[in-house]
């Protein structure tokens, strides 16, 4: 591929992709990573891509399999999730409509585990077979993830936006 073209293919990407590595990875340095690695996946495996109408689905898809790997390093996707006091602070205590970016940003409040299953089984579509053989844990580990990280997000969108005016 032409360096032209992969400038283009870049800049057109890389908000896209960062905006994914984002909802996995907290640290920048290892979103920093992510995208460097995903990116050169792309253009080096570009003539893998069997439909170009196929291609932002396929680069999101090397993304978040980068973005598990440098999570399984750090991540242990089976310890049973303990209730830790969240200690984040509302923007605005009266009731204010829930945007989707204000659930992706309170996504980043909950443990690791729980949104990257979250971020697997609602945003990415996988099903809970699936998200098991991409982190090796078991299906029950998977639903029991998600069920935990659907009860914390509920408490903090109760808690921060939906609370009345003091």
């Amino acid at each position: 591929m032409q360096r032209d073209a992969q400038r283009q293919v870049y800049g057109y990407m890389a908000p896209k992709l960062y905006r994914t590595c984002k909802r996995y990875l907290k640290k920048e340095e290892d979103i920093e990573e992510v995208m460097a690695d995903s990116f050169y996946t792309i253009f080096t495996k570009i003539e893998q891509l069997k439909e170009i109408g196929a291609f932002e689905a396929w680069a999101r898809k090397i993304t978040v399999n980068h973005c598990l790997h440098q999570l399984k390093r750090n991540v242990n996707f089976n310890l049973y999730l303990e209730d830790s006091p969240l200690r984040i602070q509302p923007e605005s205590v009266t009731e204010t409509p829930l945007e989707e970016e204000d659930l992706l940003k309170l996504l980043e409040h909950i443990p690791e585990g729980c949104s990257t299953i979250f971020n697997l089984f609602v945003i990415e579509g996988y099903g809970h077979k699936e998200i098991a053989v991409m982190l090796n844990i078991s299906e029950g580990t998977s639903k029991s993830q998600l069920n935990a990280a659907k009860t914390k997000l509920i408490d903090l969108v109760n808690q921060f936006y939906y609370q009345k005016a003091r």
